[in-house]
């Protein structure tokens, strides 16, 4: 198996746990490079459902290496009750095959307590749809180098020393700013040095054990690119980069090292929080996809916002990561349709573009074009190859190759590990 790269080609949701849990199978290691557990993958095996925020898809695999690496931020507290309910399941969460990079930023509860703080500042047209689990404070903190990492809970003194510096300058904020308690430093190391202790057996050399793999590596993106930090419809984004080149630098290895790249796409276009979202549709056909997909955010429950398939932030997508080939999921969910609408350009300022505009919020000012392609009334839920798939279905996926210049490698309908091929 060739080192495969898998990310989100819109804002999130598209479906990349399950595709990882099926390519997890001919990997020796399974990495998550970026984010934390604002992120949610949602697996089906034989019926049974499992939902992930932090460990990577792979764990589902008996024998796989599990890799958390240094662009990731890490909730220890989540982390140590996914392990729980994992262990719950039969599955072995041992260090064993679990490992965290030292290098991984930690989320501490003040981390949570800024971010659900801010948000509840701003005014409604200002709130971004943060989740509130610290997760951009904590990336703040890293990039102030003043962040706790995990390689910190192997020396108690050291972690109790940078928590008590962190709540200087952090007790100003809640007391003067967000008009909250101020926190302890002695409260707050007594509250994570139990899980420190725990995860302490846990950490290692992440970039070693990539090596090591020999080209049988699997990279977990989170999130979407539209997310991006530098390259997402700012400032309605997370606080990393979820771009494929950020998988080299956030588990630690060389970008010559990355050889398939996989976009995950959704046969249609979701949203979680606020942000622009040109196709978003507030009518029949929405509400449609919305129930036929079951879409709900795996973390936070909220309802996703639904559209039609945007082939502008998809070509963009494109650019951006490289991508040797598309995984379209959950083309079942458009079964019933009788017109189907792909979105081709914008209309921005008077002239037509094929890609989005560089401005800030200027994607909310954009008019999709669309064009319109006749749907499909059977069920696919049951395909288990193209030719079982209606004629007018695959020519859906072929406009998709046509207008984004990659092929479609995989197809998913379903949410059952066995309905994708």
């Amino acid at each position: 198996m060739a080192n495969i790269v898998v990310f989100g080609s819109q804002w999130g949701d598209e479906g990349k746990g399950k595709i990882v849990d099926m390519l997890a199978e001919d990997a020796k290691a399974i990495v998550r490079f970026q984010g934390g557990n604002n992120a949610g993958h949602t697996l089906v095996v034989d019926g049974k459902e499992c939902i992930l925020h932090l460990i990577p898809s792979g764990v589902l695999h008996p024998g796989k290496q599990c890799l958390i690496g240094n662009g990731v931020v890490l909730d220890p507290f989540v982390f140590c009750e996914e392990l729980d309910k994992l262990a719950a399941k039969g599955l072995d969460v041992s260090a064993k095959r679990m490992m965290i990079s030292k290098k991984t930023h930690v989320i501490m509860p003040y981390h949570r307590l800024i971010d659900s703080a801010r948000e509840a500042a701003k005014s409604e047209a200002g709130k971004i749809g943060t989740t509130g689990r610290g997760i951009g404070p904590c990336y703040e903190d890293k990039m102030n180098r003043c962040g706790i990492r995990a390689g910190d809970f192997a020396d108690l003194d050291l972690l109790k020393k940078k928590i008590g510096k962190a709540l200087e300058e952090k007790n100003v904020l809640f007391k003067h700013l967000y008009d909250a308690e101020p926190m302890d430093a002695e409260a707050v190391f007594n509250e994570v040095k139990p899980v420190a202790e725990r995860l302490a057996a846990y950490l290692g050399d992440v970039s070693s054990a990539i090596q090591e793999a020999d080209g049988s590596v699997l990279f977990e993106g989170a999130q979407g690119t539209h997310l991006d930090i530098d390259h997402g419809t700012y400032p309605f984004v997370t606080s990393s980069n979820t771009v494929t080149a950020n998988a080299a630098s956030g588990a630690g290895c060389s970008p010559r090292d990355l050889e398939r790249i996989i976009a995950i796409v959704k046969a249609y276009t979701t949203r979680v929080g606020g942000g622009p979202f040109p196709t978003e549709l507030d009518d029949a056909d929405g509400e449609y996809m919305q129930q036929q997909g079951h879409e709900f955010g795996a973390t936070t429950g909220r309802k996703r916002r639904c559209g039609w398939l945007d082939l502008v932030v998809l070509k963009e997508s494109v650019r951006l990561n490289g991508p040797t080939e598309l995984a379209i999921t959950k083309l079942d969910v458009l079964s019933g349709m009788k017109e189907l609408k792909l979105c081709t350009s914008y209309e921005y300022k008077g002239e037509q573009i094929a890609y989005p505009p560089q401005e800030e919020n200027g994607m909310a000012y954009v008019t999709p074009v669309y064009e319109s392609m006749p749907g499909w009334d059977e069920d696919i839920t049951g395909a288990r190859s193209w030719d079982d798939l209606p004629e007018n279905a695959v020519n859906y996926l072929r406009r998709i190759e046509e207008i984004t210049g990659v092929k479609v490698g995989i197809v998913s309908v379903g949410p059952d590990r066995a309905q994708t091929f």
